[in-house]
C-alpha cells in the first residue's frame, strides 16, 4: 500500500507540471501527411514515463458514448494497443493539441501496426460532453471511441489507476472551469499501463514508443 501511495504521489507531482485549467471553446486541428516511422533501435529508451510495476487499469469500465449500451474496458484487443486520454471538448489548448499530435503519431506508424492501435477519449466534463464527445474525438481519429459517465465515483475509480487528476468547478460569473492532467496513456492487451506521455511529447517520439512496445508485446506473447 505504501508503494502504491508513493507511485501515486510521484505521478501527481508530474501531473501538476502539465495541469491545464481552461474554460473557453477549443478548436480541432489537422496535419499534413507525414512519413512513417522507421525500424526502432534495439536499445532505445522509451520517451514516455514507465511505472514499475506497471499498474493494472482495467478493473473499472465506463459507459461507451459511441456504442449505446456497451462499456469501454481499458484493455487493448489481443495483440493490440489502446491509447487512452482523459480530457474535455471545451479545452482550448491541451486537449486539441494532444489529440492532433496523436493523430500524426498514428500516421507515422506502419499501417499494419496503426490498425492494431485503438483510441479512447474519456470526458472529465460529462455534463457538457456526453452528447458530443464522439464527434469531437472522431474528428481526430475516425474510429476512436468516446467514454463518459455522470457517476462521479465510477469516473474517479477509472481515472485513479492511470494517475489522472481533474477538477470541474463553476466560478462567480457562472462559467465552468476545468483543470486536468495532460497525459496520454498507452495500455497493453493485458490491461496494464505501458507508458505515460506528458503533454508536449512529439508525435515522432510517441510513434516510436508505440512501435517498440507493439514489437515487444508481439515477441513475448
Amino acid at each position: 500500500m505504501a508503494e502504491r501511495r508513493s507511485l501515486a504521489v510521484a505521478l501527481a507531482v508530474a501531473a501538476a507540471l502539465t495541469l491545464a485549467a481552461c474554460s473557453s471553446d477549443g478548436s480541432v486541428g489537422g496535419s499534413d501527411p507525414v512519413p512513417t516511422t522507421a525500424a526502432v533501435d534495439a536499445g532505445r529508451v522509451l520517451a514516455g514515463i514507465v511505472r514499475d510495476p506497471a499498474p493494472a487499469v482495467d478493473a473499472t469500465t465506463l459507459p461507451s458514448l459511441t456504442h449505446a449500451g456497451e462499456d469501454v474496458t481499458f484493455r487493448a484487443d489481443p495483440g493490440g494497443l489502446q491509447a487512452v486520454y482523459f480530457g474535455y471538448t471545451n479545452c482550448p489548448d491541451v486537449c486539441p493539441t494532444t489529440m492532433a499530435d496523436w493523430t500524426v503519431a498514428l500516421r507515422r506508424l506502419p499501417p499494419e501496426i496503426a490498425e492494431q492501435v485503438s483510441t479512447v477519449m474519456v470526458t472529465v466534463d460529462p455534463e457538457r460532453d456526453n452528447d458530443i464527445l464522439t464527434g469531437y474525438v472522431q474528428s481526430f481519429v475516425p474510429d476512436a471511441e468516446a467514454a463518459g459517465t455522470l457517476d462521479a465515483d465510477r469516473l474517479a475509480a477509472a481515472a485513479e489507476p492511470f494517475g489522472v487528476s481533474y477538477d470541474v468547478t463553476t466560478n462567480d460569473e457562472g462559467d465552468v472551469e476545468v483543470s486536468h492532467s495532460g497525459f496520454l496513456y498507452l495500455v497493453g492487451d493485458d490491461g496494464t499501463l505501458l507508458v505515460t506521455w506528458p503533454f508536449g511529447t512529439s508525435s515522432e517520439e510517441m510513434a516510436a514508443d508505440v512501435q517498440q512496445l507493439y514489437e515487444t508485446q508481439a515477441a513475448t506473447s
